[in-house]
C-alpha cells in the first residue's frame, strides 16, 4: 500500500471537510487545536527564563498527549506532511510546535494557507506551500509571553492584597475602558436646554392637484449665532416673537447626493452588528462563523460558506468582485454595479480578507435549508452586507431651506430617494422628508411655533457591541481576542450585563464594586503600563515583530525591567485588603468569624481556615428572618448571585427554592401629572437617582423638571366630585 500524503488543520469537522476535496491521496487529521503551552515550572512559574533572553519552556498538556501520539504514528507514515493550520499568528505558531513536537523539517515548504474552506481555494494553497514564517511565530510567542508574565504576576499580587481573581495586559484595560464610563456617568450633572420649532402646513400646487405638504424647521441661530436657549422663560420670550408671525425664505438649496455602502465585515464590525441585529453574544457570533467557515454539507457537497472570520481588513479579492459584479448585473442590470476600493485603517494587519460568502451565487434563500436558524440570521447578515459593498451608491434629492423670523433663523432639510442603489438588498432605516417648493424672499405663516424642554444625559454605558468597537478603535487586542476579553470580564465577576433603559434587548456592562476595586487599585500603582495608549503600543510593536521589523527580545527587555520595578513597588506599598470580622466567635476552635468570598457569593468562615474549617452562609442583613425553607424547612437566608441579590434557601444549590422577587408599588407623592391628570410617583433612573414623574409612564413621560420650573403638579383634592 502506497503511503498517503498527511494534511495536519486545527478542527475535526474542518479535517472532514478538506479530505473530501483531496481524495485518497491525501488523509487530514486535526491537532484540536494547541498541543503544548507554556509550562508553570521554573522562576515564578512562568516557564519563562526570563534570565536567559526568556526562553520558554513548553509541555504537552495530559489532554493533548494520546493526540500527540497519535499524530507522530501517523507523520512516520506519510509521504509528505503538510500544516494546515489556521490562517493567522496563532495557527502559525501552532504548525511551528507541531513541526517541532513530530519531528517535521522547518526548512521544507510544508505551510499550506487557505483563506476560505472550498476544493479550490485548498487546492491552490497546496499547489502554493511555503515554509512556517518565523516572524509570525516570534510575534505570537512575544505576545504570549507578555501575557504569560503579566498576567501571573499582576494576578498573584492582586489576588493576594484585594482578593481580585485575575489581571491581564488587554483585559485590564478593556475593564478600565468600563469603569472609566461609569465614573463619568456618576460625575455627570444633567442640564436643562430648550429646543424651538416651526410648524408649516403648506400648500404644494401644479396644474392637476394641490397637495399639503407640512413641514418642521428648527432654530438653529439667534442673531447669526448658534442658539442656546437653558430655560423656560427664555423659550417663551422666543415662542411669542414668532408665533403667528411672517417668515421669510432667505436661502433655498437643492442638491443630488450620494450615499456609499458600508465595507464588507472585518471581525470587530461583524460583532457589533450581530449584537445589535441579532442580539448574539460575541462569543456566540464567532462560534457560529467558525462552523460557516469550516463548512456546512449543502446537499452537493460540504464547502465552507464564508471566508476566515478572524480578520481586521476590509480588502476583497478581485476573483471574488468580478464574480460578484457579474451576480449583481445580471440579478439587478447594470446600473446596480458599484466600485469598491478597500480602506485600511491605522491598526490593520492586512493578513487576509474581510469576511464574506466564498460562492455568491449560494444566496441566503437558496442554502436556507441546510442551516440552523441562527446560522442562517448570520449568514444572511454576512451575504448582503459584502453584496452591498459591490453595488452602486443611493442617491437622493436633497434640499435644505433657511427662513428668517427677525432676529431667528430657522431651518428645514428634507430629502427624496431617486434611486435606491445599495438599499435594494441592505436595507436601512432612513426615512425621507418631503420639503415644498419654495422661493427666496416668499413668506410663510407657521401653523404653531412651540418650545421642547430637554436634559442632557450621562453618555452610555458599554454594551458589548460598543466596548468592541471602542477596544478596535483603541487598538486593543486583536480580531481574535475581542470574544475572550468579554467573557474573561465577566467571568471574573469585574462587570455584570444589565438591561439598558434604551431598548429591552441591549444590556450594558455595570462594573461591580470588586471590579471598580481592582481598576483602583491598577491605577494607582500600574498606570504606566495598565492604559490605553501603552497597550495600544504594544499591539503595534506585536505588529512590527510579525512584519519583521522589530526583535522579539527588544519589545521583552524593553517592557520587562520597569515592569518588575512597579510590582515590588506595589508588594511594599498596597494595602492588603483584610476580611470583615462579624463580631462572633469561631464555635469550634475560638477565632474571630469573617466574611470570605466563594464560587456562590459571600459566606461566614473562620479566620484560621485553613486550619480550622467551619462556615456557614451569611446572615440576612439586619438580621432580618425570611423564615424557614418550604420545600426542606432550612432558614431563608440572603444570597448574592450573578444578577444580584435574592432570598433562597439556605441550603442553596442542593435545594433550589427561591423566593420569587416581587416588586415594590410606587410611592405616590400626592399630586397629579399637569400633563394627564395620573398620580405622580417617586422612581429611580438607570443611574441609581430618584426622580418623581408620571405613573402613566410610558404614555405620559411627564417628569418632574430638575429646576422647579414649568408647569407645576396639581394637587389631590380630596373632595368626591373632582
Amino acid at each position: 500500500m502506497s503511503k498517503k500524503n498527511l494534511v495536519i488543520v486545527e478542527s475535526p469537522s474542518k479535517a472532514n471537510t478538506i479530505e473530501k476535496y483531496l481524495g485518497e491521496e491525501y488523509e487530514v487529521v486535526a491537532s484540536k487545536g494547541h498541543i503544548c503551552d507554556l509550562a508553570t515550572t521554573g522562576k515564578g512559574g512562568l516557564g519563562i527564563d526570563v534570565d536567559n533572553d526568556f526562553k520558554t519552556s513548553y509541555v504537552i498538556p495530559a489532554s493533548k498527549k494520546q493526540t500527540v501520539k497519535q499524530l507522530k504514528t501517523k507523520v512516520k507514515k506519510a509521504e509528505k506532511v503538510l500544516l494546515a493550520t489556521d490562517p493567522d499568528r496563532e495557527g502559525e505558531a501552532i504548525a511551528y510546535h507541531l513541526a517541532t513536537n513530530l519531528d517535521i523539517d522547518l526548512d521544507k515548504n510544508n505551510r499550506v494557507v487557505f483563506n476560505e474552506v472550498t476544493k479550490q481555494a485548498v487546492v491552490k494553497a497546496i499547489d502554493n506551500a511555503r515554509k512556517v514564517d518565523m516572524d509570525l511565530v516570534d510575534s505570537q510567542e512575544t505576545r504570549r509571553i507578555l501575557d504569560r508574565i503579566i498576567g501571573f504576576k499582576l494576578s498573584t499580587l492582586l489576588n493576594s492584597k484585594i482578593k481580585s481573581k485575575s489581571a491581564g495586559r488587554v483585559q485590564s484595560v478593556a475593564l478600565k475602558l468600563i469603569v472609566d464610563r461609569e465614573d463619568e456617568i456618576n460625575a455627570f450633572v444633567s442640564e436643562e436646554y430648550w429646543s424651538i420649532s416651526a410648524t408649516f402646513n403648506y400648500a404644494e400646487t401644479d396644474t392637476k392637484i394641490e397637495q399639503k405638504i407640512e413641514f418642521l424647521a428648527d432654530l438653529v441661530k439667534i442673531e447669526g449665532k448658534k442658539a442656546e436657549i437653558s430655560s423656560k422663560e427664555d423659550a417663551d420670550v422666543i415662542v411669542n416673537a414668532c408665533e403667528k408671525q411672517p417668515f421669510t425664505v432667505s436661502e433655498v438649496k437643492e442638491e443630488v447626493k450620494n450615499k456609499k455602502s458600508k465595507p464588507p465585515y472585518i471581525t470587530s464590525t461583524l460583532q457589533q452588528d450581530a449584537s445589535v441585529k441579532l442580539n448574539f453574544s460575541s462569543r456566540k457570533t464567532m462560534m457560529i462563523a467558525q462552523k460557516l467557515y469550516e463548512g456546512i454539507n449543502i446537499g452537493t457537497a460540504v464547502t465552507g460558506l464564508i471566508t476566515y472570520m478572524r480578520t481586521d481588513s476590509n480588502r476583497l479579492s478581485q476573483v471574488f468582485v468580478d464574480g460578484a459584479k457579474d451576480y449583481i448585473k445580471q440579478q439587478y442590470g447594470e446600473k446596480y454595479v458599484g466600485k469598491y476600493r478597500s480602506k485600511a485603517g491605522k491598526n490593520v494587519q492586512d493578513a487576509h480578507e474581510a469576511i464574506r460568502p466564498t460562492n455568491i451565487n449560494n444566496t441566503p434563500n437558496a442554502i436556507k435549508q441546510y442551516l440552523s436558524n441562527d446560522e442562517y440570521k448570520l449568514y444572511k447578515l454576512i451575504y448582503e452586507r459584502t453584496l452591498a459593498a459591490l453595488m452602486a451608491d443611493a442617491l437622493y434629492n436633497s434640499k435644505s431651506i433657511k427662513l428668517e423670523c427677525g432676529k431667528y433663523e430657522y431651518s428645514a432639510n428634507g430629502r427624496t430617494l431617486i434611486f435606491d442603489g445599495y438599499l435594494k438588498v441592505y436595507p436601512e432605516n432612513d426615512n425621507e422628508s418631503l420639503l415644498p417648493t419654495l422661493t427666496e424672499n416668499q413668506t410663510i405663516i407657521p401653523e404653531k411655533v412651540e418650545g421642547k424642554q430637554h436634559f442632557t444625559e450621562p453618555p452610555l454605558r458599554y454594551s458589548e457591541a460598543r466596548l468592541i468597537k471602542a477596544m478596535e478603535e483603541n487598538g486593543i487586542g486583536r480580531p481574535s481576542t475581542y470574544a475572550t476579553i468579554v467573557d474573561t470580564i465577566l467571568k471574573r465577576d469585574y462587570a455584570k450585563l444589565e438591561k439598558s433603559t434604551e431598548t429591552s434587548r441591549t444590556r450594558v456592562f455595570v462594573p461591580t464594586q470588586q471590579g471598580v476595586l481592582t481598576t483602583r487599585k491598577l491605577d494607582e500603582f500600574f498606570s504606566s503600563v495598565i492604559n490605553v495608549k501603552y497597550t495600544a503600543n504594544m499591539e503595534s510593536q506585536l505588529d512590527e515583530i510579525a512584519d519583521g521589523k522589530m526583535e522579539k527580545l527588544t519589545s521583552l527587555n524593553k517592557f520587562y525591567n520597569p515592569f518588575m520595578k512597579l510590582i515590588d513597588n506595589a508588594k511594599e506599598n498596597m494595602e492588603k485588603i483584610q476580611p470583615v470580622k462579624i463580631g462572633e466567635s469561631c464555635p469550634e476552635c475560638g477565632g474571630d468569624l469573617v466574611i470570605r468570598k466563594g464560587k456562590y457569593g459571600e459566606f461566614v468562615a473562620c479566620s484560621n481556615y485553613p486550619k480550622c474549617k467551619y462556615h456557614h452562609d451569611l446572615e440576612s442583613e439586619n438580621g432580618v428572618d425570611y423564615g424557614n425553607c418550604p420545600e426542606c424547612g432550612n432558614k431563608l437566608v440572603e444570597k448574592k448571585g450573578r444578577y444580584g441579590k435574592f432570598i433562597a434557601c439556605s441550603n442553596y444549590p442542593e435545594c433550589k427554592y427561591i423566593v420569587k422577587n416581587e416588586k415594590k408599588p410606587a410611592k405616590e407623592t400626592g399630586e397629579l401629572c399637569p400633563e394627564c391628570n395620573s398620580p405622580l410617583v417617586e422612581r429611580v433612573s438607570r443611574f441609581g437617582t430618584t426622580f418623581v414623574g408620571c405613573s402613566n409612564y410610558p404614555k405620559c413621560r411627564y417628569i418632574v423638571p430638575n429646576k422647579n420650573k414649568g408647569a407645576k403638579p396639581k394637587k389631590v383634592s380630596n373632595k368626591k366630585d373632582e
